[in-house]
């Protein structure tokens, strides 16, 4: 009977679960790998990503979910299916309650997909939450007080960008700006300056390990292996911190400026609370070096990332059951 109440963090890039009473017990990258002809599932998780860009004709590894939002139904159910029993093993003799965050920017037919495949993979219940208030709970704030958090909760597809007070999100926008396009952004890169053709597991490589969005004092540098365009050879670059700034400055700049339009929106008494108490980040996304420093020197607040960042949405998503269940408070 325990472990009925399971959050899960349905991510463009990776699916986290949480279990009530275990914490997060799993997370995996959301790719799938099956077979065209036979339409069976060859991988799921961190065995499919590695197949990522190296598949045979017939084998397609791809990712269900793009920009926060299901784009292969059938797909994201089977997957989901196969996360929630790999969690909680085949012992469970009833079905769980589950609460699965969504971007804050969906429509009502994307809830309803969510919420369908949710059904579908096995739920006995299905609250949907919005990420920013799921980061925000993750992040150890306390969203039930009447005063303003702000949370920008950068993911893989999108960046969801809230102030919340009273439990519930005053003012928020959510862009489909986030991990992925920071990679794309220095696939372009490596291609228009060294004319160098990268694929996606390198760029993420190169974002993780040397990327940056505001001057450092030192340089950082990486070799890069690819296919010279020119030549159609494999070639090694030595790419820098400096190529990754000015890889990364259109994306990061429209980040801001979403953070900006939203403090722009907000009632003056919140604005004064942001003011006093900062930012929050969370999100994979926010681990990009720079990020904080950026935010703060645009908006004039200090922003600071949460600890354990990439849970932050997972925890605070199975910490969610536990309020509703506590309080029956129910999201709208």
């Amino acid at each position: 009977m325990q472990y009925s109440d399971i959050g899960i963090d349905l991510g463009t890039a990776s699916v986290l679960v949480y279990i009530r009473g275990r914490g997060v017990v799993l997370k995996e990258p959301s790719v799938v790998a099956f077979d065209r002809e036979t339409n069976k599932i060859k991988a799921i998780g961190e065995d499919a990503r590695l197949m990522l860009g190296r598949t045979p004709g017939n084998i397609v590894a791809v990712r269900p979910l793009r920009q926060g939002v299901i784009s292969d139904y059938t797909v994201t159910e089977k997957m989901m299916k196969y996360f929630i029993q790999k969690a909680v093993g085949k012992r469970t003799f009833r079905k769980p309650r589950i609460a699965v965050c969504v971007p804050s920017g969906v429509t009502e037919v994307e809830k309803k997909a969510v919420e369908d495949a949710t059904f579908q993979a096995g739920a006995r219940e299905v609250y949907i939450i919005e990420e920013p208030i799921a980061a925000a709970i993750g992040a150890g704030i306390d969203i039930f007080k009447p005063c303003g958090n702000m949370v920008v909760d950068i993911g893989g597809g999108t960046t969801d960008i809230a102030v919340i007070s009273l439990g519930s999100t005053v003012v928020s926008t959510s862009i489909k700006i986030a991990g992925d396009d920071f990679d794309d952004a220095i696939v372009r890169f490596m291609r228009k300056k060294y004319n160098l053709l990268v694929g996606e597991r390198t760029a993420e490589d190169i974002k993780i390990r040397i990327g940056c969005c505001y001057p450092r004092p030192e340089t950082e540098t990486m070799d890069v292996r690819g296919r010279d365009l020119v030549t159609g050879l494999p070639k090694t670059v030595q790419a820098t911190t400096e190529d990754t700034m000015e890889a990364l400055k259109e994306p990061c700049n429209q980040i801001v400026e979403a953070i900006h339009s939203v403090l722009e929106r907000t009632p003056p008494e919140l604005a004064a609370d942001i003011a006093d108490r900062g930012i929050v980040l969370t999100g994979g996304g926010a681990l990009l070096q720079g990020l904080e420093d950026l935010i703060t020197d645009r908006t004039g607040i200090n922003a600071v990332t949460a600890e354990d960042t990439m849970m932050a949405v997972a925890i605070g998503t199975g910490k969610f059951v536990e309020i509703i269940s506590e309080q029956g408070f129910m999201e709208a």
